[in-house]
């Protein structure tokens, strides 16, 4: 057997994306609690990390984390290098994060500002932006093939620290708001720990030179479910939450504002 040498296989192209999704994990103080995932987005260079708000506080399951960890690439070059770096979730008993409400209550994204000084010096990531949002106009047809780029269950590339990309298509109706509230629905497999993860539609748009070619749309939030269905007679829908990413330009405001 003729056994090719290890730098055949490695890739010569990775797709920008997989650099804009982190694996996230929470603790309080250094007791290990759950995993999660996140994206990163930037506004007038100032950068953030996005995921959903119950990753960082949910009342309902007690889970109240006072720091998370994320995963950051530190050589273009070789990806199985990377760093974890911890951010506090708290100061001074305020919240550290950013979250926001609309008109049908609490909005289940957070934004998380990471000081550039505390970076590795060769960090290596992608950062979605304004740009990178729908227009409220925009037309996205009902049954788009949609990408989820996160952390299911933890799992990931271990080596090379890169998430994994689950297939989705947009269930609900883009831009309307879904029984009211600020989220749209995808039809997708999904599991515990891609919380946060963003859903993206490839950009037919883009120019081959675009460091980023997607349209990000929403952040996953859960699957949906319904209260009257038979445990027993009856599977579970298959859908799940993404709330709209448009929030992200009032959260990213300084200071915040409320909408």
């Amino acid at each position: 057997m003729v056994r090719r040498p290890p730098s055949s296989l490695k890739p010569t192209v990775i797709d920008s994306l997989l650099l804009a999704a982190t694996r996230i994990a929470t603790f309080e103080h250094e007791q290990p609690l759950t995993q999660a995932s996140g994206f990163f987005f930037e506004r007038d260079a100032r950068l953030f990390l996005a995921t959903s708000r119950h990753v960082m506080f949910d009342e309902a399951s007690g889970h109240r984390p006072n720091r998370i960890t994320i995963e950051l690439h530190t050589s273009a070059s070789r990806l199985s290098a990377s760093s974890s770096l911890s951010l506090m979730l708290y100061d001074g008993g305020m919240a550290n994060w950013r979250q926001g409400t609309d008109s049908g209550g609490e909005v289940d994204i957070a934004l998380l500002e990471i000081d550039r000084g505390v970076l590795p010096p060769d960090v290596v990531l992608q950062a979605f932006t304004p740009a990178h949002l729908a227009a409220a106009d925009e037309a996205i047809e009902i049954g788009s093939s949609l990408l989820i780029v996160g952390f299911p269950l933890g799992f990931h590339d271990t080596v090379h620290h890169l998430p994994v990309v689950r297939q989705a298509v947009l269930a609900s109706a883009f831009g309307i708001r879904f029984q009211g509230l600020g989220y749209f629905l995808t039809d997708a497999r999904t599991h515990r720990g891609t919380s946060g993860a963003p859903v993206v539609l490839r950009n037919p748009a883009a120019a081959a030179h675009d460091a980023l070619p997607w349209k990000l749309l929403g952040a996953h939030s859960g699957r949906l479910d319904m209260s009257g269905r038979d445990l027993v007679e009856d599977e579970t829908l298959g859908l799940n939450c993404a709330w709209y990413a448009d929030i992200l330009t009032v959260l990213s405001q300084d200071p915040p504002a409320q909408r």
